[in-house]
């Protein structure tokens, strides 16, 4: 029988899915089940994913009560159609679909923050995960995808077309989700346009995509999609989560389709003084099918100074950080397992802080 850890051939650092026939040790996690997991149907009752509609009237208060008690939320009537979602995962279906080879040709380098290869959080782990996908800048879009096709032919075109008008509609869509965040503040309309006139916060928001595939699994009960987490911007439209807190995970429920599930973010935290929490979320693998999913991440700009809003309340909770002066001390909290947000918390010490950065 052949092993999976048989990689490509062509490249050692192509781990083959489609060849695995059982799951080897070094994508094996322990402690997957250490938890119970509950549907977070409609009908889970107080595990059920929170909705929010955003054509509702009380959308803003909806986004409060789900931001504070769970850090997520399930996003409904956002307007983006759902015709341009279908072709948005048939394209990249068709991407994954790609032999081997051709995808190695956009391998993510050591210190690059796009590229194809395994999730990008992989690196702070002795465990690989059962995925890999592909990080692209939407500013960058047309450059980054080059090495991927880099005869530029019809697959190129078609797949950069889909990409922007996705980008365009879920750009769009990000600036109202900030709108309704700022209300769900508890701001009004004046004070929200004086928060944004100080800040410029949605207007300066940069996006990544990741595309993430979850090829189907031998062994699903050892093998786990993406490490539980949180993410590092200001938030996310992501597809799995698990409740806060440690006591048991949640599942999105299927008919959640074309709904985007909203993740706030550790910096969207730090921003609003701990009103709204960043939440853990991961992805699960099963026996019976390839799955595949599409992450919209946004965050300030990488020389912008996040810190609480007094508009938020409160004395400040946290000290100001940039996003990658946050990311080295995310970095850090990953190898000693310490929190990341208590490692920025108002109370460090301003050479303990900076220790971390530079560390």
């Amino acid at each position: 029988m052949p092993t999976p850890s048989h990689l490509s051939s062509k490249d050692p650092r192509y781990f083959d899915f489609r060849a695995a026939r059982r799951v080897p040790e070094t994508h094996a996690w322990p402690g997957l089940h250490d938890h119970p997991v509950v549907d977070g149907g409609h009908s889970a009752g107080e595990d059920a994913v929170p909705v929010v509609d955003m054509r509702d009237p009380g959308a803003a208060e909806a986004v409060a009560r789900a931001a504070e008690q769970w850090g997520a939320f399930l996003l409904q009537g956002h307007g983006v159609p759902h015709e341009l979602l279908a072709r948005v995962e048939a394209r990249i279906a068709g991407m994954f679909a790609l032999p081997a080879t051709e995808k190695m040709r956009a391998v993510r380098r050591p210190g690059d923050s796009c590229g194809y290869g395994s999730p990008p959080i992989s690196s702070f782990f002795a465990k690989s995960m059962w995925s890999e996908g592909y990080t692209f800048s939407p500013a960058n879009l047309r450059s980054d995808l080059r090495r991927l096709w880099p005869k530029q032919g019809h697959d190129y075109r078609l797949f950069c077309e889909v990409m922007e008008e996705f980008h365009g509609e879920m750009r769009a869509l990000s600036d109202r989700l900030m709108e309704l965040f700022l209300a769900a503040l508890g701001l009004t309309g004046e004070q929200a346009a004086a928060v944004e006139a100080e800040h410029r916060i949605a207007e300066t928001m940069t996006a990544t995509m990741h595309l993430n595939w979850y090829p189907k699994c031998p062994d699903p009960k050892r093998a786990l999609g993406l490490i539980a987490h949180t993410d590092s911007g200001f938030f996310t439209f992501v597809l799995q989560l698990f409740r806060h807190g440690p006591d048991r995970r949640v599942t999105v429920p299927a008919e959640a389709r074309d709904a985007f599930v909203v993740n706030v973010g550790d910096l969207f935290q730090i921003l609003t003084n701990g009103r709204f929490h960043s939440v853990y979320h991961r992805a699960v693998v099963n026996c019976d099918s390839d799955r595949i999913s599409l992450g919209y991440f946004l965050g300030p700009p990488a020389d912008t100074k996040v810190a609480p809003l007094r508009e938020a309340g409160g004395k400040p909770a946290y000290r100001a950080v940039t996003w990658p002066e946050y990311m080295a001390v995310r970095k850090k909290a990953f190898t000693t397992g310490a929190s990341a947000l208590k490692m920025v918390s108002a109370s460090t010490d301003d050479d303990d802080l900076s220790d971390l950065i530079s560390s």
